[in-house]
């Protein structure tokens, strides 16, 4: 073997990262084991200490050190589904951004042409903007659009005479900036909000923006934060020798706070036997931090002498005799960005607050100063407008733009603003220039957070203004955005929403990690019971791929959803498929009497075109799960993904460097037990030669699952159909049609209600009030539910989460399905006509795969209502089917490349093509049997421990995998036989000869 230095270099390399990566997360559940020992279940009492503990050093590598905060950023982060919390989809609307671009008018042509667009593009791909100007030239053929978006706030871009095309480029332009800005709004507020690992995403191509807030539990808050107008203001400031005696005042009121509560604490530690945590926690609690309990320590009664100016330090310049002045400007200070929660308690204090007058404001700058990567700045502003408030809004602001300052060339931002806010700007800055020694700063402010305080050189008389600074171009791109964002002529609303409480989050804990741990156990028992010594080495491969699977989530903080335990799950099943190929190669090299270490090398050596053509097709429809899938199906597509590639790597390199290590030692290798060395060694089943009983079974079941599809239908989740769902838990088991009577009557409709995992828990969908958003509509349903729940004798419930869709995102959902199907097998069957050169392949492919997709959907129409679990058609569902896709394609992949080699042996030259395909498929059977047995393995655990958020999801690959192997075997590869005898192009194998009479197989 060549190279193993390389890939033991490798190997080593990839664990120390894997393990690193995962040493946060094991360093964070420590400290979260420490703070619910000491909270003792009291939540707010958790929360404080671990908010004293952000900023504290909690992991020492010695070359680095790392707080809480900073580990808790690198752990492998849970999905909501596992931790509890919210997840919205927020759309940014650009059918009122396209109307108040237009200043509103009435034109009836006009606001049709927008109702239209937005029906239209309920089930269309094309943009919004293209199907606006669509509509408008439908209802409008001989009015310009200029004629509407010429305003004078649109001056600087549309003109009169400005073609249909150059302003649908500018709409097109705004709704973009619009929706960017939506987003950098949203990621600053959300930044705000305190959630542990927020996940917040653009939807590229679309005008959605996907959130994820793990832990949560105010969810009106969320809501109302989320769903507010951007505040954009231009503040007053004050200089920093203005301040700085009131926070010397602060330091030392707090000191003397402090020094109470400090002889407090010693107090409590004389008299009180288990008073440590206790002590710990209180002064946590009020400032002090962990460290603060050892109050004898140096530091610490430095802490307590000046509290504030210990986390706070203040903004200070060299003068001349390099002697510290107070630095001029509206930056007061500097913290940490671990301390910054510590100051902000220290001015929430009371005390604190007594001393602060009401016409000062502390503001925390946006982000850290490149120069200062870890320290974020405090502004001192200055209300002085109507009401002590702004002296001017971000509305007057029309544009702003990322720019070069054409004297120095460094980057810079140029704004406008429309008439009256040029003359308010012109008074503002002719007063804050007045003074040429003493001229202000004008702080840029956005929902409460400084993104840029510029000091005002002189009058600005026109409304354009260049602000410059010690700025970047990423820092220009961002002001310029948040400028922009001050006059958002759209707004962004909650369409999806899903709450899933922390009961059903551990519950689905549970679930994922039994099934992971139970699925483990039995590919590992299998592969030791059929393949003996050899079993071993595969298994030691697998746990390295389980390892490496979980380092690399980490590495990259994704997000750890349950169907991406599935994917785990499913990965320890198919993570033996390469395995299993080599090894099925390695048996039958030995059987042609070559010694072990030939056969090893020949084995890896041939095996290796299937393994890659097999894991490359899996690989494609996960890549196309995760282009069209969102929230917790792009976390099954990722671990996918990256399980397929340490798959590989571990199935090929791991367990070859093991083989070869094994026979350096002189150890013998097993690759069966006696049971099991000739199980299908010498398969001569005729699937050829029956193929036409196979297609005419196939067919029949085929029609009928089609004549329920079209007459039973599906069960649309809440996600292709929009509405809401509940999820509730009864103190006792229900009676369905009980809970079903009384839902009906409080909604005047029929409602969905199912059993979900146990009787006494259940899912309840809705469409009552289906197009409503607001808080209102989520109110007045639930209302509905809970008059109806209530109505069941001496049966207390709880809602342990909830989900909410809107139709336009559904209807999105489903078109984005269909796509997602169709394009996986365009791609995959491109794939197969690129790497064997034959149509035959594809279409045999093409057609297998359809078969698999349609049975499986007509099972779920079928027995949907038969079996006792959930078969909605769902996100999940096209995931599993996804999944099954490429799984199909993995089996059918196999069998052609030994069709393919087949054909290459001059001894098959002169065979017909149907009885060559025949060889092809019984020589890789006891490989598809096998495989197929140990994914149907950790399936069926996934099915049944899997928990029932993903049953149905579960039972959609089981069923899939037992469909693809059969059609695998029956359909595609036969399939090609009939292709390639109808063909004038065939592999090595002429219609004529095609003809003759057929040999025996020959026998190795």
């Amino acid at each position: 073997m060549q190279g193993k230095g390389l890939i033991k270099f490798l190997v080593v390399a990839v664990a120390i990262a894997c393990l690193y990566s995962l040493s946060f997360t094991f360093v964070t559940r420590k400290v979260e084991r420490d703070a619910a020992a000491y909270a003792q279940g009291d939540m707010a009492k958790e929360k404080a200490y671990l908010d004293s503990m952000a900023g504290e050093v909690v992991y020492d590598l010695g070359i680095a050190k790392y707080t809480y905060r900073e580990a808790k950023g690198n752990e492998i982060a849970l999905g909501l589904d596992l931790k509890g919390g919210m997840n919205v989809t927020m759309e940014v609307s650009l059918q009122e951004l396209v109307r108040n671009l237009a200043n509103n008018p009435k034109d009836e042509n006009f606001n049709k042409a927008l109702e239209n667009a937005a029906t239209r593009s309920k089930d269309s791909q094309a943009g919004y903007i293209s199907l606006f100007v669509d509509e408008f030239k439908k209802l409008n053929p001989n009015t310009p659009l200029a004629s509407f978006f010429a305003t004078k706030d649109n001056t600087a871009h549309v003109k009169p005479n400005s073609t249909d095309s150059q302003v649908e480029s500018f709409l097109q332009r705004e709704a973009n900036s619009a929706i960017d800005n939506s987003f950098k709004v949203l990621r600053t507020r959300i930044d705000k909000f305190g959630v542990t690992s927020p996940n917040i995403q653009l939807q590229q191509g679309t005008n959605r923006i996907l959130i994820e807030l793990p832990g949560v539990t105010d969810e009106d808050r969320v809501r109302k934060l989320l769903q507010g107008s951007a505040r954009l203001e231009f503040w007053e400031t004050y200089d920093n020798m203005e301040i700085y005696p009131m926070l010397e005042n602060v330091n030392r009121a707090l000191a003397s706070t402090l020094k109470e509560t400090e002889q407090a604490a010693k107090t409590a530690v004389a008299d009180t036997t288990n008073a440590d945590s206790t002590d710990a926690g209180l002064l946590a609690t009020l400032g002090g931090g962990s460290d603060s309990l050892d109050t004898d320590s140096f530091d610490s009664q430095l802490a307590l002498q000046n509290p504030l100016f210990n986390v706070l330090r203040p903004a200070t310049a060299m003068a001349p005799n390099n002697q510290p002045v107070l630095a001029p400007g509206p930056i007061v200070g500097y913290a940490q960005l671990r301390d910054t929660a510590k100051v902000n308690r220290y001015l929430e204090n009371p005390v604190v607050k007594q001393i602060i007058p009401g016409n000062v404001k502390l503001l925390w700058g946006v982000k850290p100063n490149p120069r200062s990567p870890e320290q974020l700045e405090l502004y001192a502003i200055k209300p002085s407008g109507a009401e002590a408030g702004p002296i001017l809004g971000g509305n007057v602001v029309t544009d702003a733009r990322d720019d070069f300052d054409p004297m120095s060339n460094n980057p810079m931002v140029t704004m406008y603003m429309n008439s009256e806010g040029a003359r308010e700007w012109r008074k503002i800055t002719a007063a804050a220039s007045a003074d040429p020694n003493n001229k202000q700063s004008i702080a840029i402010v956005l929902d409460g957070v400084v993104y840029s305080a510029p000091r005002v050189d002189g009058e600005i008389p026109n409304g354009i203004s260049q602000i410059t600074g010690n700025f970047t171009i990423e820092d220009t791109k961002d002001l310029a955005n948040v400028l922009k964002a001050g006059r958002l002529p759209t707004t962004a609303k909650i369409v999806e929403e899903a709450v899933v409480g922390p009961t059903l989050g551990q519950a689905a804990i549970d679930a994922g990690v039994n099934s992971a741990v139970i699925g483990l156990v039995l590919v590992l028992i299998f592969m030791i019971a059929y393949y003996n010594r050899a079993g071993l080495v595969a298994n030691i491969a697998v746990l390295f791929n389980m390892f490496f699977i979980l380092g690399i989530l980490a590495s990259l903080n994704a997000v750890l959803t349950l169907p991406g335990i599935a994917g785990i799950v499913l990965t320890m099943g198919t993570a033996v498929d390469a395995n299993v190929l080599i090894y099925e190669r390695i048996r039958e090299e030995l059987r042609l009497g070559k010694s072990v270490r030939q056969a090893v090398a020949d084995g890896y050596k041939h095996a290796m075109s299937s393994i890659l053509d097999s894991q490359i097709t899996t690989f494609l429809t996960g890549m196309i799960l995760f282009f069209f899938g969102s929230g917790p199906i792009l976390g099954f597509a990722t671990t996918l993904m990256i399980g397929i590639i340490t798959s590989l790597f571990t199935s090929i390199f791991i367990s070859r460097v093991i083989f070869e290590w094994m026979l350096t030692k002189g150890w013998s290798i097993s690759l069966s037990f006696p049971w099991s060395e000739k199980t299908l060694q010498n398969a001569n089943f005729a699937f050829v030669q029956n193929r036409k009983k196979f297609y005419a079974a196939s067919a029949i079941f085929v029609v009928i699952g089609l004549v329920s599809i079209f007459t039973k239908g599906f069960s649309l989740g809440v996600d292709f159909q929009g509405g809401r769902a509940y999820t509730v838990q009864f103190e006792q088991p229900i009676n369905l049609e009980e809970v079903r009577g009384h839902l009906n009557s409080a909604f005047n409709a029929t409602t969905e209600v199912k059993l979900f995992g146990s009787q006494d828990q259940v899912r309840i969908t809705t469409t009552y009030l289906i197009d409503e958003t607001s808080d209102e509509a989520n109110d007045e349903v639930l209302s509905k539910v809970d008059e109806a729940l209530t109505k069941l004798d001496n049966n207390s419930y709880e809602v342990l989460g909830s989900y909410k869709v809107n139709p336009t995102i559904a209807s999105d959902m489903k078109a984005r399905a269909v796509y997602a199907g169709l394009f996986s097998i365009l791609v995959i069957a491109a794939y197969i006509l690129i790497r064997f050169r034959k149509w035959q392949y594809s279409a045999g492919a093409a057609v297998s795969t359809v078969h698999d997709a349609l049975v499986i959907l007509g099972l779920f129409s079928l027995l949907d209502g038969v079996v006792p679990f959930a078969l909605d058609i769902d996100q999940h569902f096209i995931a599993a089917l996804l999944t099954v896709v490429g799984y199909s394609i993995n089996d059918t992949v196999v069998v052609f490349d030994r069709l393919r080699e087949n054909l290459g042996l001059s001894k098959h030259k002169n065979e017909d093509v149907g009885q060559t395909i025949n060889l092809a498929i019984n020589k890789t059977l006891s490989r598809t049997v096998i495989t197929s047995l140990t994914v149907i393995f950790v399936l069926a655990v996934l099915f049944v421990f899997g928990g029932e958020v993903i049953r149905g999801f579960s039972f959609a690959i089981l069923i899939g995998i037992i469909v693809a192997t059969y059609s695998s075997i029956f359909l595609a590869a036969p399939m090609v036989a009939d292709l390639q005898s109808n063909s004038k192009t065939v592999d090595s194998v002429d219609v004529e000869s095609a003809n003759k009479t057929t040999p025996k197989p020959s026998r190795v």
